[in-house]
């Protein structure tokens, strides 16, 4: 395992990394979700990236017992704010004492008097950007946090929030990128890069498609992710035929460079300098295995050609919002 410093901080995280956003919140059994844990250590991932809002705590939880049996230096650990935690629509968001409230109810699930890393999970337009600022400044300054990031902020939202924040408060942006979604490329990751803002990104199997296992015009298999109704929730946003056929495409290029296709996609990612690590997530244990080996690995210009020409206009490449991102700014 490689490892790379996270934008402007000190931490040093594994350059593949574990999530827990539609396994650990209650998609695959306690039991799997420790093998998984254990096996990530095992293979020399130290970076592990949760969110309150998975499960509403169930993953925080999780890995609370999991994780709590090891060393806190051992690994570097990431959580999320905004998603809306109880029936309660007032429950989310990122106001100052939304953020007071959960950043403490993290630290309880999580079994850990800090986390490393911690991130707006969207951004909220309906707070003044200088009271989020200030509000996770805050859990800083207490030594709740040791460094601030943010997932899925549109470039008028970083700006926004750099322009008050100055140089260094934020670390790590987390949009999601792969193969079929490079979307992030066109303002994102250069946007950020100019303010020494690594990205940490989500879905770099596009959720297992860039793995072959989902063929065109043939049913989902059975036991695979989109065969679950719980971790079905966001398919929509890679799976379809024209992405399906790309990856079909993609097969022979793995083949032909002595890789599978997940090492392939997993590599293609990290050949990007903006990127520090990508978050895989895994519900076998053999899977985060297989993820780590793609550390390293490094593609020739050949390969990179032909994985272009394979992909031909499949992928998004065009700023677009997250699912449930909204555009906008407020100002106080």
């Amino acid at each position: 395992m490689r490892y790379r410093t996270l934008g402007s901080s000190d931490l040093e995280v594994s350059e593949i990394s574990l999530g827990s956003w539609l396994t650990y919140s209650g998609g695959v059994a306690a039991d799997m979700a420790r093998a998984c844990t254990e096996a990530a250590f095992d293979a020399g991932i130290t970076f592990f990236d949760t969110a309150n809002v998975y499960g509403r705590g169930a993953a925080e939880t999780a890995w609370g017992e999991i994780l709590s049996s090891h060393p806190r230096d051992s690994y570097v650990l990431a959580t999320k704010v905004w998603g809306r935690m109880s029936d309660d629509p007032a429950d989310q968001g990122l106001s100052p004492t939304q953020i007071a409230k959960q950043i403490d109810a993290s630290l309880t699930r999580l079994r850990t008097d800090h986390v490393d890393l911690y991130q707006a999970h969207r951004f909220d337009p309906a707070v003044p950007v200088e009271d989020t600022v200030e509000a996770l400044r805050k859990v800083v300054d207490q030594g709740k946090a040791r460094y601030l990031g943010f997932s899925e902020w549109t470039p008028e939202q970083i700006r926004a929030a750099i322009d008050i924040a100055g140089p260094g408060l934020f670390v790590s942006s987390q949009p999601q990128y792969s193969m079929l979604w490079q979307a992030p490329e066109a303002e994102v990751f250069g946007l950020c890069a100019a303010h020494d803002i690594a990205q940490i990104v989500w879905s770099p199997l596009a959720q297992g498609v860039l793995t072959g296992k989902y063929l065109p015009g043939r049913p989902v298999p059975e036991g695979s992710r989109f065969a679950s109704d719980t971790m079905a929730v966001s398919r929509d946003l890679v799976y379809g035929d024209a992405a399906l056929e790309a990856v079909q495409r993609l097969a022979p290029v793995a083949e032909g460079a002595g890789m599978s296709l997940a090492t392939l996609a997993l590599a293609w990612v990290l050949r990007r300098t903006e990127v520090a690590s990508a978050i895989t997530g895994a519900s076998r244990p053999e899977q985060v295995h297989s993820n780590a080996a793609a550390s390293g690995v490094v593609l020739s210009d050949d390969v990179l050609r032909a994985v272009d020409e394979a992909l031909g206009d499949a992928p998004v490449t065009e700023p677009t919002l997250a699912p449930g991102a909204e555009p906008g700014v407020r100002h106080r």
